[in-house]
């Protein structure tokens, strides 16, 4: 992208910008969503061993999301830094931003696949495997696990491509994995009859070439900000900042990773496998809600952080009202379809009429308030994109680790349908965690705007008083 490319980042209508970047985000998203979810879809439905597989499966996701929380940590913290280095005029510093991330992204990777190969089934056992439900655990996690550097790659180095405002590129990135994840799961799970296994090769493969898309582009010659060797020696004051501001989305997803193991041990002492079954359907309908708000979130990312950069007020709180009026709509539609056929997005995962049947109760606990999140997403990502690591940290912390994991335990103490009550804790976080939320960023967010204000003037009086050379 030339200059003026990066540019329409500050010129172009507010609203054309973001439909353009929250497009094909969104399209990203929704594929994304469709590739996380798929591999569920087909392994609920193996003959016989369909809702047991399902349930083992279900189990790693804790590691699964902290390996994509790590990717977060580098990507989420750099692009943000990235974009508002160009909205200041600052390109070298911004590709050394790029250079440190990508370096970070193969250190973490080496390290992950190391540790995860070790612990491994003890790590599954600890989340809520049993001797039924380990081996498809097991069956699944070695081989995902192998494929931990593709993910960090595909992931981290993606936010670098949309935050430049090249939205479609970014989007591709996801669609051509998510094609190949489609085509090969049967292929593999029923075609060569390799099961759970074979589900998880054909993730690795199709994140592998994500991984491969998303460095041709950022080393060759359309992009704006390029991966060089020169910026790849990392530099405490350059990637401190960035793991600071990725420190919020980070513990986003990790504590996805502590959530699933809270409702896991949790529903395996109250309810058994079936519940934790239940629990897995319950999380990816969850996802399907999320991910396309976080598309929103994305597109708008780089219009919000860029014009904060520039100091063009204006167009970050148009950029915002935007946003959270989509977000909200989008979270309200869902929940309401979600609602109305809870049946029909249930068994899409399996055919086990028992299974499907528990999950139809828990989902009309589970999602109770979850029309509310499109608040919640479109705040927190907004204080992520203007830069605002602390604030965004402390209402990431507040919905899982300060609310609703400490409910999950505490709720079945004071309801005799034990497993009603650990399903009960999310909505009962959800509303108190949004309320939090919206309440701070209204607080916050005219200071923050008023201070970006305060600087640019403070600086034009530097000029002023700076004798011309």
């Amino acid at each position: 992208m030339n200059q003026a490319g990066v540019n329409r980042l500050g010129t172009e209508s507010v609203g054309k910008l973001l439909v353009s970047l929250a497009l094909p985000a969104i399209t990203a998203q929704f594929v994304n969503m469709l590739y996380n979810v798929v591999d569920r879809i087909y392994i609920g439905h193996i003959p016989e061993i369909g809702a047991t597989a399902l349930t083992g499966v279900g189990v790693t996701f804790p590691i699964i999301m902290i390996i994509a929380a790590f990717s977060s940590l580098i990507g989420m913290g750099g692009a943000p830094r990235a974009a508002i280095k160009l909205g200041q005029g600052k390109h070298d510093e911004a590709e050394q931003i790029l250079g440190n991330c990508f370096v970070s992204l193969v250190g973490i990777s080496v390290v992950l696949t190391i540790v995860f190969l070790f612990t491994g089934e003890k790590l599954l056992l600890l989340f809520g495997a049993g001797p039924e439900t380990l081996p498809y655990a097991l069956g699944f996690f070695k081989y995902y696990v192998c494929g931990t550097i593709f993910v960090q790659i595909a992931l981290g180095l993606n936010t670098f491509i949309s935050t430049q405002g090249f939205a479609k590129i970014s989007m591709m990135t996801v669609i051509i994995g998510a094609v190949i994840s489609i085509i090969l799961d049967p292929i593999f799970i029923f075609g060569l009859d390799m099961g759970v296994e074979g589900a998880a090769i054909a993730n690795v493969i199709a994140q592998a070439v994500s991984a491969l898309w998303t460095l041709y582009f950022l080393f060759g010659k359309k992009t704006k900000l390029k991966i060089q060797k020169k910026y790849m020696k990392l530099k405490k004051s350059v990637i401190t900042p960035v793991l600071l501001l990725g420190v919020s989305p980070f513990i986003m997803q990790s504590t996805e990773s502590l959530l699933n193991i809270a409702f896991n041990s949790s529903l395996k002492n109250y309810g058994g496998d079936m519940a934790v079954g239940a629990m897995t359907i319950l999380s990816s309908l969850m996802q399907m809600m999320i991910l396309p708000i976080m598309g929103l979130t994305q597109g708008s990312q780089p219009i919000i952080s860029y014009n904060y950069g520039a100091k063009n007020n204006e167009r970050v709180k148009r950029t915002f009202k935007l946003l959270i009026i989509s977000s909200m709509s989008f979270s309200f539609t869902f929940w309401l379809i979600m609602t109305i056929f809870p049946h029909f997005f249930v068994s899409l995962f399996s055919n086990d009429p028992k299974l499907i049947e528990t999950t139809v109760l828990a989902l009309k606990i589970y999602m109770a308030v979850a029309f509310v999140m499109g608040a919640q997403l479109a705040c927190q990502q907004t204080f992520i994109a203007v830069g605002q690591a602390k604030t965004s940290l402390i209402l990431a912390l507040l919905r899982k680790i300060i609310l609703l994991i400490p409910l999950i335990y505490i709720l079945p103490n004071f309801f005799s349908n034990k497993e009603f009550a650990v399903f009960l804790a999310e909505p009962v976080s959800d509303f108190l965690a949004v309320a939090v939320t919206v309440t701070v960023f209204a607080i916050q967010f005219k200071k923050i705007l008023a201070e970006n204000t305060s600087k640019m003037d403070i600086r034009k009086v530097q000029k002023s008083l700076t004798p011309d050379m």
